[in-house]
């Protein structure tokens, strides 16, 4: 008989394992992905305190080569959000899947692996240590160096310092270094702050790179959006699972009571209604209920009809003046028009979709359409063809319907925020096509097209009375003088007459100097 051999393995030994489930596929993508995750977290950060953001990204050679022989770095991401208290400073950075965002409200972190996975990828390619800096800004600031322990998932504390807070400082400062390729992932970086400055236009972002180059992104709204508040789960996207756990844990002593308070928007009334439907008598006791009790609760609130539409205080948009400023920051554009569509939701999870469409500017022509995704006020710059965003510009929308042409500065912008972003991966790259989603999506791009069809046809309109006007200012002049001649009598003046009819008088001098060019242009090139 053949043994078989079983193992349970903890959550840093899969991701030790597998770490490209969580984006980190190569030393290029590893080195975007340990940004991207160390600056979102500071960014929540400093949301939760409604703290306008400083936030500081330095990475630096060590020169030094790693055991399979790329280079290693030293980055090191400031901030000055809430900070750490000193006591979870190494659970919080040293655990996989330890962390305070799995609560039901949007946050740009979803799985608690991003950031300690960074950390996780700079221990596993160099081998060494990791160091933390916290304060929330009392008189202690708590310093830590710590590994994390890939077997047990736990962190070992390698050295802990306490020091005295004389400035009052408050923030994080995470420190480490891993194997990485600063050449290949350049521009991505580059692009992804740019992008997180776009869609948090209230943060200050600065980047010093491995040359001592120093990149700045100037907050350009002194506003702090308001962050989301957590929420209870709405009927309609829990599972047997969620109710399970909610049944042992609340302190509510009837199953009638459990769905009035555990989950949102449900009245006495509807609870009712639904306990009927699921054949379960109010009255009894939440940690009563069997699996098959629960299985059909779970399958008549799926399907009920009659719950009100979820709570949105779980979410924060970005907000049409925030997403304003960043458009206007960023892209410079001629034109642009943003929509923010009313709260919907998918399987009982709110979400918000906004879109901004733009035009001209800093946007350089081209055959593709720009677009730059966001989740949560997180830009999403790989796999950009299996996301959701572009189905619907690529598929959904003609934009021949809306005079675009194929040669053409446009660029769209799209946002979607919820407490559940539907990500096809742990790596956060791409958003699924969820029906709603989508639907919400085709109907915000359409309407800006409009917008855009409407500022195109007056381009278009304009250019025609400019030429038509331009023909008024090259010939009207030339038939008074000739008519004048004819007739043996002085020039008339007809200045008031092209004035009349819109013509100025730069726009005849225009037309003069413009014929001198080419009598010029042909005297030259006649054949002497």
């Amino acid at each position: 008989m053949v043994e078989v051999k079983f193992e349970q393995i903890s959550p840093a030994d899969f991701f030790y394992r597998n770490r490209d489930i969580a984006g980190f596929s190569s030393p290029a993508r590893s080195l975007y992905m340990s940004i991207r995750e160390l600056v979102e977290n500071s960014l929540d950060a400093c949301e939760i305190g409604r703290i306008l953001p400083e936030i500081s990204v330095e990475l630096y050679s060590e020169g030094a080569v790693s055991d399979s022989g790329n280079e290693i770095y030293r980055l090191i991401v400031r901030d000055n959000g809430i900070g750490v208290d000193g006591d979870y400073i190494p659970k919080a950075f040293g655990t996989i899947l330890f962390g305070s965002k799995y609560g039901f409200k949007q946050s740009r972190g979803t799985f608690g692996v991003g950031g300690t996975m960074a950390l996780l990828y700079g221990q596993i390619t160099t081998n060494r240590s990791f160091k933390v800096t916290s304060s929330r800004g009392g008189a202690k600031i708590f310093e830590y160096e710590l590994m994390i322990d890939i077997v047990s998932n736990e962190p070992r504390v390698i050295e802990r310092r306490v020091v005295e807070n004389k400035m009052g400082w408050r923030g994080t400062i995470v420190d480490f270094t891993l194997e990485a390729d600063y050449s290949t992932s350049k521009s991505k970086i580059i692009e992804y702050l740019a992008m997180t400055s776009l869609i948090n236009p209230h943060a200050n972002i600065s980047f010093i790179d491995p040359k001592g180059r120093f990149y700045f992104f100037k907050r350009v709204t002194g506003q702090v959006p308001e962050p989301p508040k957590e929420a209870k789960p709405h009927p309609q996207g829990v599972d047997a699972e969620t109710v399970s756990r909610i049944a042992s844990d609340t302190k509510a002593r009837s199953v009638l009571r459990m769905l009035i308070e555990e989950f949102q928007r449900v009245g006495e009334k509807t609870a009712l209604e639904v306990l009927k439907l699921a054949e379960i008598d109010p009255q009894t006791r939440p940690s009563d209920l069997t699996h098959e009790q629960i299985a059909r609760l779970v399958g008549v609130m799926k399907n009920y009809q009659g719950f009100r539409a979820p709570d949105t205080t779980s979410l924060s948009p970005v907000g049409v003046s925030f997403l304003e400023a960043g458009v206007k920051s960023l892209l410079k554009p001629e034109f642009y028009h943003i929509v923010q569509r009313p709260p919907s939701s998918y399987s009982g999870i709110p979400f918000i979709v906004e879109v901004a469409v733009a035009w001209g500017g800093n946007i350089p022509l081209s055959e593709d359409i720009h677009l730059y995704r966001f989740a949560n006020k997180i830009p999403l710059l790989y796999d950009e063809r299996a996301d959701v965003s572009w189905k619907v510009i690529s598929e959904r929308v003609d934009w021949a319907a809306y005079k675009v042409p194929k040669l053409a500065p446009l660029a769209v912008i799209t946002s979607i925020c919820s407490p559940k972003i539907p990500y096809k991966t742990v790596g956060k790259e791409a958003i699924a096509d969820r029906p709603e989603i989508e639907r919400e999506l085709t109907l915000a791009v359409r309407e800006c097209a409009r917008h855009l069809r409407n500022y195109l046809s007056r381009l278009e309109k304009g250019e025609a009375v400019k030429k038509r006007l331009n023909i008024y200012a090259k010939y009207l002049p030339k038939i008074a003088k000739f008519s004048a001649e004819l007739a043996d009598m002085e020039p008339p003046d007809i200045r008031g007459l092209l004035k009349k009819i819109g013509v100025t008088d730069e726009m005849v001098k225009e037309v003069e100097r413009l014929e001198a060019e080419e009598a010029e242009e042909s005297y030259e090139s006649a054949p002497s």
